[in-house]
């Protein structure tokens, strides 16, 4: 481990150690004002650059909307992904972005964080409870009432997905809604949704048309890049391809969806598609039958994108990550096999 994950690992321990406590007294004040409960401005705090952990706040934001329909958000992040995301949710007005990189220009890193104290906000939510950013970030707005990311330990044995990270900020605004003696929305978790336009899906139908040279049969896609550990090998790719392509190449395009590193863990064996552009990427998506991926952001924007995902992970934790909706599911490499991804991907078709 280098210098600097190690410097950053520390960093985490110490600032976790002086904010986890903030917010803990704060309900049983807020419940006191709760005759006042009125929400027109809300800030929601996720200082991360990650797509796939932006992606992932989409199903609170619905869920906020869904509650307050007239309301404005604005949205405390980290890097310049965001605007992309939620530029097709006219709700939200204002991001407030951290530098990606605070040390590079501190002063600007300092003014983002002042400028939190120029709006009076009705709801500040923090989405990540461990996110010691997140949580001063909740603390210096002006605002009535602040909810802090503080898992409901009672949820944790009403609902068997409560770790996902899209759905417990969920299920814990809906209990926080209760506690203030509001009206929460129910049903279930709404899914990730970049709410691509009819132009986009357009765009992306051509897009994906090219890719196939005007072959009009139905697209099965892959995505095979992952950083770290959760990349899988050439090796492995080649022997899934072995399985893949001859079952499916009469009746389909297959192609790859490459990366931004334009990087193909399959050898460029299948026609390939690349963009830097996550809108056009999620619009080609869309037009897709269905997007096998290894875990990662890209496996998240498939998602986002409402076609059915097939998630490969042999790393991070299922019940933390998986896609869900529009026929998603996942595949858990360490104990399940290539002929398992198989009768997934046959599933999903036959649905």
């Amino acid at each position: 481990m280098s210098f600097k994950s190690k410097a950053n690992i520390i960093r985490r321990k110490i600032m976790h150690s002086l904010t986890h406590n903030i917010g803990k007294k704060s309900i049983s004040e807020m419940q006191k004002k709760a005759g006042n409960f009125k929400v027109n401005r809300v800030l929601i705090s996720r200082p991360n650059h990650r797509l796939g952990n932006m992606l992932l706040i989409t199903p609170l934001v619905q869920e906020i909307i869904n509650t307050f329909p007239n309301c404005t958000i604005d949205l405390f992040v980290k890097g310049k992904i965001t605007p992309i995301i939620f530029k097709n949710y006219p709700q939200v007005k204002n991001i407030i972005e951290l530098p990606k990189k605070p040390m590079k220009d501190f002063s600007e890193y300092l003014k983002v964080w002042f400028s939190l104290k120029r709006t009076k906000y009705d709801l500040v939510i923090n989405v990540e409870k461990g996110s010691s950013s997140g949580r001063i970030s909740t603390i210096i707005p002006s605002a009535d009432f602040k909810f802090y990311g503080d898992d409901f330990e009672e949820l944790k044995n009403k609902y068997d997905d409560f770790d996902h990270i899209s759905k417990y900020p969920v299920y814990n605004f809906r209990k926080f809604m209760e506690i203030l003696h509001q009206q929460p929305q129910n049903g279930g978790v709404p899914v990730l949704d970049l709410k691509l336009s009819a132009e986009e899906k357009e765009k992306g139908k051509n897009d994906l048309l090219a890719v196939n040279k005007g072959d009009q049969r139905k697209t099965i896609a892959f995505f095979t890049y992952a950083t770290g550990a959760k990349c899988y090998p050439v090796e492995w790719w080649s022997a899934f391809y072995e399985k893949f392509y001859p079952k499916y190449v009469t009746d389909f395009n297959l192609i790859e969806i490459l990366p931004v590193e334009d990087i193909s863990q399959l050898e460029r064996k299948l026609p390939t598609y690349y963009s830097k552009d996550i809108r056009e990427i999620a619009s080609l998506m869309a037009n897709c039958e269905m997007v096998v991926a290894a875990d990662s952001g890209m496996m998240h924007l498939s998602s986002a994108a409402l076609t059915p995902t097939i998630g490969l992970f042999s790393v991070t934790r299922t019940e933390v990550y998986a896609p869900y909706g529009n026929n998603s599911t996942f595949v858990n490499t360490n104990y399940q096999s290539q002929d398992d991804i198989i009768a997934k991907m046959e599933e999903i078709l036959k649905k």
